[in-house]
């Protein structure tokens, strides 16, 4: 008896409240299924000519893409309706034509730290002022710990340090302060670069002299808060460490290895050019500045990018998954990553209240807005691309996001059907009543609904007694991919754990949202007790705990969206 109180006790306190595992599949193969969204996309793709009907977008461009893993799967772009006759830029927009991506360069920035991170020229865990010497001067007239603030940290917007040092400044945006209830005032030792000078870039010397005066708005690595001078004085380290130009450094790197045709700091031609009308930021040369928002590009170049970081978001340096949260931002839902802008939410599935990732970055410049948003969980990512309106920018967002998650959750599901559900009969030991069947649903998950083990039922001896179960309280055994393999060469021997997973009941307490993921509760005989592996190839469930192998009797097995071993 106190054997079966322990393990009770112990996978209580591992499972409380976990609700909706997540992931709860592995990352879908979109090159066999993408017929699978079309129907969605067309209506999308409607749905955005509607919206850019109205005339307060007719001087609005903008570019729409979706890619997965290995594939842009579908594009749209809406050219303005009205034009400088003087300077047009490209008439008809496409997949090429060139947008300002604004502060999107930022993931460039990052990726090019991990780079160097990866060769050891550098650790995003030292501090910055070993590669920016001012920065160690202690004579500084700022108030800002350099000694404390890393790499990571100005990285991740945990460093602390102002926004800005030559931008936002209302001295340059309001002619007479005192209508607006400010004091006059005059730009007396004020930078005289960038904003305060027809945008000028600052040099690397105007802005370590000016931003040293300026003091910490939160002790490091404290309080997240966004920083575009962050990513300046992560380029000067590039510099630094490299020996290269910031904009060479990127060249070699980045562009053009990922063959990156369209992407640049230097300013393109106006052939490919999205040219608003009365836009002037198309020709401001950012200099020190590029770091945080330099970057020229286009959708066909963005899809590219983003499926590098899908397929090696957790391989470019040791021990950096770049899509994980480094901090949370003051929303429940929202967090900081480095650089991204990471929103998770429970309200887009329809039958289901999972969370739903999305790992972006925003930018926007006067003129032109961007935002990336990578889907991790389902190996998609989307680009909106804008020149014109920013008032347009969330409304896609809004518009695409939210039907596009939902079909693809419809469509993984019903190939998780095919491929997973069913009943499965033991072969090894032969003779064995041994048996298990498997449901897959967009509300519950792949879940194991009957295991018959040496023909002892276990949902009624050991499964009550591994979920904690109290009197009436509903749970399910529900698997969660791990995403690893038995065999990682060949991608075969598919990991699940089994969870068992508390139902809602909608009479939920403050803490039952509480929840600390433990995949790993119990073992038998120094195996894990919930480990299950798929063979695909060969339709069998290999349960090694419980010394058993099981072959698909119910239920058809067609290579699909989700597998291909």
């Amino acid at each position: 008896m106190r054997d079966v109180v322990s393990i009770a006790c112990l996978v209580v306190i591992a499972t409380a409240a976990c609700f909706d595992p997540s992931p709860a599949f592995p990352v879908p193969l979109w090159q066999h299924n993408a017929d699978a969204l079309q129907s969605t996309l067309q209506t999308i793709g409607s749905s955005l000519e509607k919206l850019a009907h109205h005339p307060k977008y007719d001087t609005t461009s903008f570019s729409v893409e979706l890619t997965s893993q290995t594939d842009t799967l579908w594009s749209h772009h809406h050219s303005a309706r009205k034009h400088n006759s003087t300077r047009p830029g490209t008439i008809h927009v496409d997949g090429q034509s060139q947008y300002r991506i604004a502060s999107m360069t930022k993931t460039f920035t990052v990726l090019g730290m991990l780079y160097q991170h990866a060769a050891g020229n550098l650790s995003l865990d030292d501090t910055v002022d070993n590669y920016i010497y001012e920065l160690s001067d202690p004579d500084s007239s700022g108030a800002i710990p350099w000694k404390d603030i890393t790499l990571r940290s100005l990285a991740s917007q945990l460093s602390g340090i102002p926004r800005e040092m030559a931008q936002a400044d209302l001295v340059n945006e309001v002619d007479d302060p005192t209508k607006v209830g400010l004091p006059p005032a005059t730009r007396k030792g004020l930078p005289d670069c960038y904003e305060y000078n027809d945008h000028e870039p600052c040099t690397r010397k105007e802005l370590l002299e000016h931003f040293l005066k300026k003091a910490a708005l939160f002790a490091p690595n404290q309080q997240s808060t966004y920083s575009n001078v962050a990513f300046e004085l992560l380029g000067l380290v590039l510099q630094n460490v490299t020996g290269l130009p910031y904009e060479e450094y990127m060249k070699q790197a980045i562009f053009a290895p990922l063959n990156l045709t369209s992407t640049s700091l230097d300013k393109p031609s106006d052939d490919h050019a999205v040219l608003p009308l009365g836009q002037f930021f198309w020709d401001v040369r950012e200099g020190i500045h590029n770091p945080t928002g330099g970057v020229y590009s286009s959708s066909n170049d963005m899809s590219a990018y983003c499926r590098y970081i899908l397929t090696h978001y957790n391989a470019i340096a040791t021990g950096v998954n770049w899509l994980f949260p480094a901090s949370w931002s003051m929303g429940l839902n929202s967090f900081y990553g480095m650089p991204f802008e990471i929103f998770r939410t429970e309200k887009i599935l329809d039958n289901s209240q999972r969370l739903v990732t999305f790992v972006t970055k925003a930018g926007g410049v006067p003129m032109y807005f961007s935002r990336m948003s990578l889907m991790p969980e389902y190996g998609l990512a989307l680009t909106i691309l804008v020149g014109g309106s920013n008032a347009i920018l969330d409304r896609i967002q809004e518009a695409v996001t939210i039907p596009l998650v939902r079909a693809a959750e419809t469509a993984t599901w019903k190939a998780m059907d095919e491929e997973y559900a069913g009943t499965y009969t033991a072969i090894e030991p032969s003779g064995l009543n041994s048996s298990l069947t498997l449901t897959a649903s967009e509300s519950t998950g792949l879940t194991l609904t009957s295991f018959i083990s040496n023909s002892t039922d276990v949902f009624a001896t050991l499964l009550p007694i591994y979920a904690g179960v109290h009197g009436d309280e509903s749970w399910r055994a529900q698997l969660v991919p791990t995403l690893l393999y038995k065999n990682e060469t060949t991608q075969q021997g598919e990991i699940w754990r089994l969870l068992v997973v508390p139902e809602r009941t909608g009479k939920a307490k403050v803490w039952d949202e509480f929840c600390n993921t433990d995949v790993d509760v119990a073992s038998y005989a120094g195996l894990p007790i919930n480990e299950v592996v798929f063979w695909h190839g060969e339709q069998v469930v290999e349960l090694p705990a419980w010394r058993v192998k099981l072959k698909r009797t119910e239920g058809e097995g067609r290579p699909g969206l989700v597998v291909q071993d």
